[in-house]
């Protein structure tokens, strides 16, 4: 697998950069000429002014009621707050820029090459100057907030400080900021910056022989920022560059041991896969800031796009996907962590909301500690957003074998987030209807832009339903009876015509009419799985769906529905188009620094930011978002290894030109790690390692019979197109095809 990358000089945006991080403290290395750009982000740092609190007016029953009767003006009385915007507060809470350190390296300097070694964390930047070359390397610390940039012997530069007071000082001085403390001291630079209602942060840096030491550190003053930060500058200084890299390169080891390797004919996808996984890392690291739209890349010269916030109406979900079968389970734990930390909060919004008190309930868009970033009333009833959260937690325990992870946490989440579907369902005869629902951002907050039973809520509710049943079972407790009423009676989508035209529509009477970037009436396929694509009752409508979809086209899609359509390829047995989606992705939707981009980079492709890379004043509008990047990853392991209803498929989803390519300890559902190599466009062997005890069901990579040999129970003899494998913990078995 690829462990090293190059970038070439200039990258001329912030955006353009390299990165690092460790999940709080984020750095984006850019710059042209003789100027070496250090942009500096903190995923932490938040103003949480601003926002909507859920009040008792936002509740089912009266948004119903202003839907049906469509009510505009009374449907929007009910999203109007106390936090409505006052002078010098802001609208909503935001993650706050931090800026930028640039190093001048003299006027005949000039960057040549960047390069990533993602085994260690360490990024070498090479220049020339006077006819030579020179380079300096970059370690961020795993550990702590504290970038060391080493210099060759007798290198220097000159160092200057850009908060993002001096690009955004209008914008944050109208929402009552006050200008930053730029630092005097001969020995140390920088700046604090105070913030109006929330702890401010201290940028120091200084020289300590060929080393230049930067930190960042957060105080509940100027004062308390600064003395934070001076300790830790001293500290690092004192201990040395050898002790930062000795601890780094250990952290780094052990990431690296237990994540899948891949080897693929198509050298491009194995980059996104690796590169993405070093991503992954500094956006998600255990006992780091629960990672956001951006993580701790924030750009210096603007407000981050939507806050940088939690959206769960997809981007977290696809954020944190990589966890799972790239075996980095621990990563998820940030985010579990902060989302038990609202479980007031979010059970405040279900009394209010639907009239229970054992409910869940999370809007599509909120900050750090659960406030509303907004009155976008068809997020605020998204109640798939709470339900995907609760598949990710039994995602968790189903792959990690948590048991007490799953009855402590995931389960009375799972039961809370139901609860309120159940207050929302209704009883047509002997079957269920959802009367209210939406599709994620389809039809935008128009007051059409709901219906009867959303194929995406319904897919929603029936794996919430299949899980709850599942961990019942596996905590050996009795399952809520309505849960199988609810499966029994409920549709599993929403089906628009009839016999060979019938297809999966957004809602009752609604089929896909526009392209849209949210595939979510197709999640009954993936991610949620809730059909059986080849089964005789769903083979047809998914077909035709998929036709639907296809003819709709690309038209309005962003960057981070192109890995979701993909793995909607890969599932269907598509692997030319699943790799020709990801081929376009990273053409369209990346920049020339490899940034992954919410908007597309050029014109022509789809009407989503019309590739618009500059304001006429040339402040640069790129968006920068890590989802699609993530996505990208959890597509690439998706053609290679991925399950339906329960039976694992190796290789499904590979187009037919790769006739060579492999991956090794690929964690799956059940805590089982699958390696399986092909070979001249055949499938040669798959091992599956069981980590506990449990069965294991593979579609056969062949046509006939299959030869297992086991580390327990020797050679056997396998027949059938499913193969179910009961293997114990620390079993070793091969599969090969008998000849």
């Amino acid at each position: 697998m690829i462990d090293t990358l190059d970038w070439q000089f200039p990258l001329p945006r912030t955006h353009t950069g390299m990165l690092q991080a460790n999940a709080t403290m984020g750095i984006m290395t850019w710059g042209k000429g003789s100027t070496l750009s250090i942009t500096i982000g903190r995923a932490d740092l938040w103003d949480h002014r601003g926002g909507m609190q859920w009040t008792d007016s936002q509740n089912y029953h009266d948004i119903r009621r202003c839907l049906e009767a469509n009510d505009e003006p009374g449907l929007q009385a009910l999203f109007v707050t106390d936090t409505e915007t006052e002078e010098g507060q802001p609208d909503r809470p935001s993650v706050i820029p931090v800026g930028c350190i640039d190093l001048g390296l003299g006027e005949d300097a000039v960057l040549q090459t960047g390069s990533l070694n993602m085994k260690t964390g360490d990024v070498e930047v090479i220049y020339t100057q006077g006819g030579n070359s020179r380079s300096l390397t970059m370690t961020l610390s795993m550990d702590a907030h504290v970038l060391a940039i080493q210099f060759g012997d007798g290198d220097e530069a000159r160092v200057s400080d850009r908060p993002s007071w001096d690009t955004l000082g209008d914008t944050l001085g109208n929402i009552s900021f006050s200008p930053p403390r730029r630092l005097a001291d001969d020995a140390i630079g920088g700046w604090v910056q105070d913030l109006p209602a929330d702890p401010g942060i201290a940028v120091l840096r200084k020289w300590s022989g060929d080393t230049l030491w930067i930190v960042t550190a957060r105080g509940e003053n100027e004062d308390a920022a600064l003395d934070a930060g001076r300790a830790l500058l001293d500290e690092w200084s004192a201990r040395g560059i050898g002790e930062l890299r000795e601890s780094n390169d250990g952290w780094w080891k052990d990431y690296w041991s237990d994540v899948p390797a891949l080897e693929l004919p198509n050298e491009s996808l194995e980059a996104l896969y690796a590169y993405g996984m070093y991503k992954f890392a500094g956006f998600s690291q255990p006992g780091g800031t629960a990672g956001t739209l951006q993580g701790p890349w924030i750009e210096e010269y603007r407000m981050p796009p939507w806050s940088s916030d939690y959206h769960f109406n997809i981007n977290v979900q696809m954020c944190y996907w990589p966890a799972f079968k790239g075996n980095r389970l621990a990563h998820l734990m940030p985010l579990f962590e902060l989302i038990f930390s609202w479980k007031d909060t979010l059970r405040e919004n279900a009394r209010l909301f639907i009239g229970i008190d054992d409910g869940y309930m999370l809007p599509h868009a909120v900050d750090d500690r659960c406030t509303c970033m907004g009155s976008f009333w068809t997020g605020c009833i998204d109640h798939g957003c709470t339900a995907w959260v609760a598949q990710m937690m039994y995602d968790y325990s189903t792959y990690s074998g948590d048991t007490e992870f799953l009855r402590a946490k995931a389960y009375p989440f799972m039961k809370g987030a139901m609860r309120v579907y159940e207050a929302m369902l209704e009883r047509d005869g002997d079957r269920f209807v959802l009367p209210v629902s939406v599709s994620p951002e389809y039809r935008g907050d128009r007051m059409d832009a709901w219906g009867a039973n959303a194929s995406f809520q319904l897919a929603c509710v029936h794996r919430l339903a299949e899980n709850l049943q599942a961990a019942a079972a596996t905590l050996d407790e009795s399952p809520n009876p309505n849960w199988q009423d609810i499966r029994d009676g409920l549709p599993k989508a929403c089906i628009v015509g009839a016999g060979d035209q019938a297809s999966i529509g957004l809602w009752e009477d609604l089929d896909l009419e526009q392209s849209h970037r949210h595939h979510s009436h197709l999640a009954a396929i993936c991610p949620f799985d809730t059909i059986d694509i080849e089964g005789e009752d769903w083979a047809t409508i998914v077909q035709q769906s998929i036709r639907q979809w296809v003819w709709k086209g690309m038209g309005e899609w962003s960057g981070w529905c192109v890995p979701w359509a993909s793995m909607l390829q890969s599932r269907l047995g598509n692997g030319d188009i699943a790799e020709l989606l990801l081929t376009i992705w990273e053409s369209v939707y990346t920049n020339e620094g490899r940034g992954t981009l919410h908007d597309c980079g050029y014109p022509g492709f789809t009407v989503m930011g019309a590739g618009k890379a500059y304001l006429k004043s040339g402040i640069c509008i790129e968006i920068m978002q890590l989802d699609a990047g993530f996505g990208a990853v959890v597509a690439i392991q998706d053609m290679l290894l991925h399950s339906r209803r329960g039976v694992h498929h190796v290789f499904r989803g590979v187009p037919k030109s790769w006739s060579d390519c492999s991956f090794d300890g690929m964690l799956t559902e059940g805590g089982f790690l699958v390696s399986a190599g092909r070979k001249e466009g055949r499938t040669e062997n798959v091992t599956i390692r069981a980590q506990r005890d449990g069965v294991i069901r593979i579609a056969n990579p062949w046509d006939g019979s299959v030869t297992a040999n086991s580390t327990t129970s020797g050679e056997r003899r396998l027949e059938g197109e499913t193969l179910d494998l009961d293997l114990k913990a620390g079993e070793d078995i091969t599969l090969h095809a008998v000849e």
